[in-house]
């Protein structure tokens, strides 16, 4: 609608203001006897908001009732429930009526004093109005628009972001309250519990609607003011079903309305990155087992779950249909560490059906995820050279080799989890003796001694589904590694090798006293010495004193706490020995 500018406002009503003036000069019967000369107007309920004024050729509907100057009523469209509908200032009503009603407001009351020649005249009205009766009208106000007039929306409440905007074909979820030009309720989707979800510019709203929706954005509140014949024109509608009431016929529409949400069939899921780490040299694609935490709510702001209330990431493969089809898609590409904002369409989420008591049907969802981690059940150990040692490196750690390193372990959120660097000492291993997980063993190997190195696990090489004591199930692990030190490692079963060929005259080097048997004393006396002398070396890794204890009941076969000649012997003629039984 169109309402009344100020500049043309201010005189109408000096002069009807004038006018009252005239009229109590003269009085209402005009107790000095002298006739009214024009409408006397005492307009004693004025509203506080006008948007528009009463102007000639606008159509009208009030209700109103008529009495002469003692009291006696004449008519009144209270007693036949029915408005009065009728176009003002063309002649079709009393010329005092029409006068009148110039420049009232909705919801206004005025009483009105109609001198004859205004109103029936000399003749009056057969039976009804005797000639030359002043009359008096107590009329209110209830609904004013005009041909010329469009659809009127005022944005009440606009959100800071704005996705999208309503454009025809799109399918809106909405909330409203309904009612007539002075405040009349006659509908609200509140009031059923549900939202009015429908297609817009589809014929399936009165055109009223239609336009006024387009262009909102989710949260926005609107009010929206349609003139009938852009609503239910002169038929109306009703009565509603929630409320009983009619919408009757010339009746111009209001609708307070909130957008919930907005979606076209023709929608792909919306990603939006909100934070994108540094380095993201891999991306997840199908296939690949994510862990991540979400937020999800739908597009007003209204939350419905999220994995940090259950402190649990969300697991699962994405691209595999495990998990509705508009994430699947939204959660591809990503890098751990991202944070993103994903929007998913029904006909992506849940559809028409929704899903449990909070997803209702039709339901656009947005979820902001973090990215922990991802992996593939393919994927090797990542392996990232951070400082490699300035001087020459002739031998790197290999299976077998004994090792000392300094380690920090994260998940790849950061979250810290152990580190060598909390005891005394570096961590030590032998590698491929499953001392460590499997991808910190493979992440070891090939170092030279200072190389620094940034190892990620993925968890089939680490920890697994299960977790362990503070790592989560499922969880990729960050190591960043330094090798401290490094000695070759014995072959597999050997405890003690010789630099180069063992003496001939082994058992009598090591019977010290000749006795001809080598009590545990003189045993480990003897291997301590070759040791010492550089002819030897022991199992690294392990105690010495173990170690020598373990090789003498080796030797020692009939387990009588000596070693003789004939019991003593070389592994690698053990070895031979066991082959020849084989062959």
């Amino acid at each position: 609608m169109q309402p009344a500018g100020r500049p043309g406002r201010l005189p109408l009503l000096q002069a009807l203001l004038a006018l009252q003036a005239v009229g109590r000069a003269l009085g209402r019967a005009s107790p000095a006897g002298g006739p009214l000369e024009d409408v006397v107007i005492e307009r004693y309920h004025i509203p506080r908001a006008c948007p528009r004024e009463v102007q000639m050729g606008d159509f009208v509907r009030y209700h109103y009732n008529g009495t002469f100057e003692d009291g006696r009523k004449f008519d009144s469209s209270y007693d036949r429930s029915s408005l009065v509908a009728i176009v003002v200032g063309v002649g079709r009503l009393i010329t005092g009526m029409d006068r009148g009603l110039m420049g009232m407001c909705v919801n206004e009351r005025r009483r009105l004093v109609v001198p004859p020649h205004l109103g029936y005249g000399s003749i009056g009205v057969a039976g009804l109005i005797p000639p030359d009766a002043t009359l008096y009208f107590d009329v209110v106000l209830v609904d004013v628009w005009n041909k010329a007039d469009t659809v009127q929306v005022s944005v009440l409440l606009r959100p800071p972001l704005c996705p999208r905007m309503v454009q025809a074909g799109d399918f809106v979820r909405y909330h409203y309250n309904g009612s007539l030009l002075n405040g009349v309720p006659f509908d609200s989707s509140y009031s059923r519990g549900g939202t009015y979800d429908t297609y817009v510019d589809s014929g399936w709203l009165i055109k009223g609607m239609e336009q006024g929706l387009q262009g909102m954005c989710p949260g926005e509140r609107r009010r929206v003011t349609i003139p009938p014949f852009l609503a239910y024109g002169e038929k109306g509608y009703g009565p509603m079903p929630s409320t009983g009431t009619v919408i009757p016929p010339q009746a111009s529409l209001v609708f307070h309305i909130l957008l919930v949400d907005v979606h076209n069939p023709k929608d792909t899921v919306q990603v939006d990155t909100l934070e994108l780490p540094a380095g993201c040299v891999r991306k997840a694609v199908p296939g690949d087992f994510m862990r991540y935490h979400y937020n999800g709510s739908l597009m007003d702001g209204s939350p419905f779950d999220s994995s940090y209330s259950r402190n649990h990431t969300y697991d699962t493969y994405i691209g595999q249909g495990y998990i509705i089809p508009g994430m699947d898609q939204g959660l591809q590409g990503a890098c751990m560490g991202e944070l993103r904002r994903i929007t998913v369409p029904p006909h992506l989420a849940y559809g028409e059906n929704g899903t449990g008591n909070k997803i209702p049907g039709s339901a656009v969802l947005i979820f902001h995820v973090l990215i922990v981690d991802f992996h593939n059940p393919s994927d090797p150990v990542g392996i990232e050279t951070l400082l490699r040692p300035s001087e020459p490196c002739n031998k790197t750690s290999k299976l077998g080799d004994f090792i000392r390193y300094h380690y920090n372990c994260s998940l790849m959120d950061g979250t810290r989890l152990f580190s060598s660097h909390d005891f005394a000492a570096p961590q030590e291993a032998t590698l491929g003796a499953n001392k460590v997980i499997e991808g910190l063993d493979r992440g070891l190997q090939g170092m030279c001694v200072g190389e620094r190195r940034r190892l990620v696990v993925p968890p089939h090489l680490a920890h697994g589904e299960s977790g362990a004591r503070g790592v989560p199930g499922s969880a990729v692990l960050l190591f960043e590694v330094e090798l401290v030190s490094r000695e070759d490692g014995l072959p597999d079963g050997y405890l003690f090798v010789w630099h180069k060929d063992p003496p001939s005259s082994l058992f009598e080097d090591m019977d010290l006293n000749k006795d001809g048997e080598v009590p545990p004393e003189e045993f480990s006396s003897f291997i301590k010495a070759q040791v010492q002398e550089g002819k030897g070396r022991l199992l690294p890794g392990q105690d010495p004193e173990k170690t020598i204890g373990d090789m003498f009941r080796n030797q020692d076969r009939d387990q009588d706490g000596r070693i003789t000649a004939a019991e003593l012997k070389l592994k690698s003629d053990e070895d031979q020995e066991r082959l020849h039984e084989e062959l």
